[in-house]
């Protein structure tokens, strides 16, 4: 089975691309998916999180409060090492067993942080969705009704488009529109069927 590690910095698109893999029968593995999983009313690790940053990042249902996370992570020196500490051992066993019960060609795992964690080294190949900076502002503080300068914050702690682009084997263009993505999307199925039919 060929492991596409899928990645690219936030507001780039990497949720709709996934998404037109997902429509072409490919499996997606989400790693933001396995993390919000964990971090669940209920769920020790949650419990864990207010042990260290206090109740108020949970709303008034006793939910975690992603926009209070983020803005304590950020303001906190070394608020989010410790958060990734505690997290990112956890999503790999996650999608180790996500990974063991599938049986398909080829699987997209989405890993925001592939290239700042070192996750190259457990995926067959790096697909980036690339657009420019300012784009990424621009939708993630949409998507989000974010503040433009926390969505810097954000990106400041993230491997820079350079460095992504380095990692990558091949590149999803998100500069256009939706049905340009989708066009690129379904080229690359095509490659990664043939790709893994052969190794």
């Amino acid at each position: 089975m060929l492991r596409i590690g899928l990645t690219g910095g936030i507001g780039s698109g990497k949720s709709t691309a996934c998404a037109y893999f997902h429509e072409l029968g490919v499996p997606i593995v989400d790693t933001d998916l396995i993390a919000r999983e964990l971090l669940e009313k209920g769920q020790p690790l949650l419990q864990t999180l207010c042990q260290h940053f206090g109740n108020d990042i949970l709303n008034d249902s006793g939910y975690l409060d992603r926009a209070a996370m983020r803005q304590r992570v950020f303001s906190e020196p070394k608020g989010l090492a410790w958060l990734e500490e505690l997290l990112h051992p956890r999503i790999r066993e996650q999608v180790q067993q996500q990974l063991a019960q599938l049986n398909t060609l080829y699987v997209i795992i989405a890993i925001p942080l592939l290239v700042e964690k070192g996750w190259q080294r457990e995926v067959d190949r790096v697909l980036v969705v690339d657009c420019d900076e300012q784009q990424q502002i621009m939708r993630a503080t949409e998507r989000d009704h974010g503040h433009p300068e926390s969505i810097r914050n954000i990106m400041a702690h993230q491997a820079n488009r350079q460095q992504r682009l380095a990692a990558a084997d091949d590149i999803l263009h998100n500069d256009g529109s939706q049905e340009s993505l989708l066009v690129q999307v379904q080229r690359l199925h095509h490659t990664y069927l043939a790709l893994s039919q052969s190794s």
